[in-house]
């Protein structure tokens, strides 16, 4: 007899309980990269969320090591021209607005490392608890495509100075330094991130929901800078960097496991 095909999973898992939603990037074989079809699954939770009064908190969970590692080089070299580059960060775009235009907070809990876009993911959500192990970085820059997409909601979440740091360096920070700068909100042991988390979640269940949608849409709405505008100006600029030929190189020395090679 053939052996029975295996069934893909589901790229995100939801479970809810007690009016909180737990969403899970399910890929951990792949770091859980922000490939096209995981944020299709992101944007049909987060769309199906929006629409249920019952839920009042969403938790952004990952499975295995790594919270998420960003997007998939491999499937943007394979984009190659710019308009189509282009095409998979507003896709991406979309889907961390709409996390902000969510009614229900979004925690992320953060089980492992975040780089680049991953580290966009963690900032984007209003708020953050990682495990005393993890490590943040956003290193485009290393490879020739600065993360200026990651730097919106990096930007908006750290101090200019630090912001930068992060970005023109691409060096990690740890948890401890992640907390000092303002990228997440509470730090917990491994076998303490479970209960810091679903604390938090219930503590902000418990408040009257409208309240809470209100007062989220307002806290977004009075910030200085609109994030659809300069989410696309980012956009245009990240799509740019990945079709110029440092980051051709850069992908290619990434996905190679090399030095780049500058000209």
């Amino acid at each position: 007899m053939s052996a029975q095909p295996q069934v893909q999973q589901p790229a995100v898992l939801r479970e809810d309980r007690d009016g909180i939603a737990t969403l899970t990037m399910n890929r951990p074989q792949q770091m859980n990269l922000l490939t096209s079809e995981m944020l299709s699954a992101l944007q049909d939770s987060f769309d199906s969320i929006q629409k249920n009064p019952d839920i009042k908190v969403v938790v952004l969970a990952a499975a295995g090591k790594g919270f998420c590692a960003g997007h998939d080089l491999k499937e943007i070299r394979a984009l190659g021209e710019q308009p189509k580059i282009a095409g998979l960060f507003s896709q991406c775009s979309r889907m961390m607005l709409a996390i902000q235009r969510l009614p229900q907070p979004v925690i992320a809990k953060v089980q492992g490392a975040a780089a680049a876009a991953g580290c966009q993911l963690v900032a984007q959500c209003d708020l953050a608890v990682a495990v005393d192990t993890a490590k943040f970085v956003t290193s485009g820059v290393t490879w020739g495509f600065f993360c200026s997409t990651p730097g919106v909601a990096i930007g908006r979440n750290l101090q200019r100075k630090h912001a930068m740091e992060m970005l023109l360096t691409g060096e990690p920070i740890s948890a401890q330094r992640a907390l000092e700068w303002g990228l997440v909100n509470r730090v917990a042991a491994a076998d303490a991130l479970d209960a810091e988390t679903l604390s938090l979640a219930r503590t902000i269940a418990s408040k009257p929901p409208a309240t809470v949608a209100a007062g989220k849409r307002a806290f977004y709405q009075q910030m200085d800078m609109d994030l659809a505008r300069a989410y696309a100006h980012a956009g245009e600029v990240i799509a740019s960097s990945f079709a110029h030929d440092e980051g051709k190189e850069g992908m290619a020395a990434f996905i190679e496991k090399r030095p780049p090679g500058w000209k």
